[in-house]
């Protein structure tokens, strides 16, 4: 079974700067051979505020032809309490409505294929319980199959042990939940994007990717990570165990987030202001 991982393509019908990467990866994935797609989220520059950022990027992905599981991205549901578009009833209600569950389960074969909300954990709330216990549930019964998970952010970014990062990776006390579940229910795969960073390692038996953004890559505006700058998609291929090929791909602009975030994402481009300044 292969799987395509795409992430982070940002569209939307007004802010069109990043649309013009849509043809070549929908083209690549076409003759890819893959069985199915994922994407990981962030599909729309705002779609956490804008019915018609996400409809248009769901019209979109109906022009793939393979089937497609979607996890939410921060532009599209929200992020963080304090954040200036914090996760709410309203937007989970408007990704629900137009795109479906915001985390889901799928068998196939040997594997259980599992997609997580990772903009709800942060919260300590209700919805954030409920998917835990979802989590749980759906591990315990997997029956012997091996896992898979997708999420939108990563675990963390310098190290499996590392504090808060912010904006970046699920937080410290969340992360260690993750951690003991994966370590309890053979999760052999954790795949995410949101870094717009594109890189591969390990966390005990479990390996890590980070899927390259199909949108931008980040300049100087944020701290330097782990990875490289590129846009592309995974392909992962499962067997008995599964393997992951990064794959830049031909014919997509590569747009520096820096040189359009005033236009794209003002509320980006003020914070970084304030950083310069202080």
């Amino acid at each position: 079974m292969k799987i395509v991982q795409i992430t982070d393509t940002h569209f939307s019908p007004t802010k069109p700067h990043f649309n013009g990467n849509w043809q070549p990866l929908v083209a690549w994935i076409e003759q890819s051979g893959a069985d199915l797609v994922i994407h990981t989220g962030d599909l729309s520059v705002d779609g956490a505020d804008r019915d018609d950022d996400i409809a248009f990027c769901m019209d979109l992905m109906q022009e793939i032809a393979k089937p497609m599981l979607i996890v939410p991205g921060n532009h599209d549901v929200g992020h963080l309490p304090g954040s200036l578009q914090p996760v709410n009833a309203g937007r989970l209600d408007r990704w629900r409505r137009l795109v479906g569950p915001d985390y889901w389960m799928e068998d196939a074969g040997s594997w259980r294929l599992v997609g997580i909300d990772s903009l709800l954990m942060g919260f300590d709330d209700a919805e954030e319980e409920a998917q835990f216990e979802w989590l749980r549930t759906i591990l315990e019964s997997r029956g012997g199959r091996r896992v898979a998970l997708f999420a939108h952010k990563p675990l963390f970014i310098d190290e499996p042990g590392e504090g808060d990062t912010g904006y970046w990776s699920v937080r410290p006390a969340h992360r260690q939940r993750l951690y003991d579940l994966i370590a309890a229910h053979d999760v052999a795969l954790f795949a995410s994007g949101h870094l717009h960073r594109a890189w591969q390692g390990k966390y005990d038996n479990t390996s890590l990717v980070w899927g390259p953004s199909a949108a931008f890559v980040v300049g100087d505006m944020e701290r330097d990570m782990p990875g490289e700058r590129l846009l592309g998609a995974v392909m992962h291929d499962f067997g008995d165990t599964v393997s992951s090929e990064i794959v830049a791909i031909p014919g997509m602009t590569i747009h520096v987030l820096d040189d359009v975030v005033e236009e794209v994402y003002p509320h980006e481009a003020h914070k970084v202001r304030k950083k310069v300044v202080s």
